[in-house]
């Protein structure tokens, strides 16, 4: 009988692996399914903006630029440059060993400029921005006011999408660009006040290797990651139900399924720089 018993509990364990694994392929491919959906009506809407420009509802994108730009710049600013600290802190513990001082400068700016600065940039704006959109969509979603909007023949993408995503693309690479620089100052930090580098030759060591190329790719990628953050955000927050449990169920998922698109892209997109850069 133990044998038995202990046999049903493996098999009861194996099939519930299995209808997991099985439920979690199956929203995987229905939630890419919605999202290239979702793609294809987000460009006819930025297509239609372009076209009709005075369509475009200004208050609402300034308001949303605040709150994406001004408002995240702080923490903004903290999270580069204890980034930049921690960085530069790790590397030279390891460098002066070998007598390698002077590479400090160029490792710390090369891994801000290029990974770190608008990978960090991006999960803030995913947890602040991209939160707040999705539940600011799932409870007007749950109140009824989206079918509303429908009923008396305004556009949602007009009101709630347009604006959210036109803020992100202009705010996160303007962050972007100060959280390279204030990470960089971070590692300055470390080098002078660590290590006794020259504030003059640390400055030099990062213009000579941190070149204009990697900012623009950093640009470039806090630019794709304000699209696919505010994209995720806002499909999401159209796919909630219509109660409290769906909001907060869709920010999370938000949250989590926005952070791993990031990355993903982010993985991407090193390997295509890496190929034009160096050929590599």
């Amino acid at each position: 009988m133990p044998e038995k018993k202990r046999t049903d509990q493996f098999l009861s364990s194996a099939v519930y692996f299995i209808e997991q694994t099985g439920d979690g392929v199956y929203s995987f491919f229905k939630d890419l399914k919605d999202y290239i959906r979702f793609t294809g009506d987000l460009v006819d809407a930025v297509w239609n903006t372009i076209r009709h420009p005075s369509q475009l509802r200004r208050r609402e994108t300034l308001y949303y630029m605040n709150m994406c730009g001004p408002d995240a710049l702080p923490i903004s600013v903290l999270i580069c440059l204890l980034m930049g600290l921690i960085i530069g802190y790790q590397s030279a513990v390891q460098m002066h060993k070998y007598g390698a001082d002077m590479f400090l400068a160029p490792l710390v700016g090369c891994s801000i400029v290029r990974e770190l600065g608008p990978l960090m940039i991006a999960i803030i704006a995913t947890g602040r921005a991209g939160s707040a959109f999705t539940a600011e969509i799932a409870t007007m979603k749950s109140t009824e006011e989206i079918n509303a909007m429908l009923t008396m023949g305004f556009s949602p993408w007009r009101f709630l999408v347009i604006p959210k995503l036109l803020s992100m693309m202009l705010m996160v690479p303007i962050l972007t660009l100060i959280g390279d620089i204030v990470g960089i100052i971070g590692g300055m930090l470390v080098g002078v006040f660590g290590l006794g580098i020259p504030a003059e030759t640390y400055y030099l060591q990062t213009i000579d290797w941190v070149s204009p190329k990697f900012f623009l790719e950093s640009m470039v990628k806090a630019f794709v990651f304000s699209i696919i953050i505010t994209s995720i955000a806002c499909m999401r927050g159209f796919q909630a139900k219509d109660d409290a449990l769906g909001v907060g169920k869709a920010t999370t998922a938000s949250v989590v399924s926005g952070i791993v698109a990031v990355i993903v892209s982010d993985f991407m997109m090193a390997k295509m720089f890496n190929v034009l850069f160096y050929g590599d």
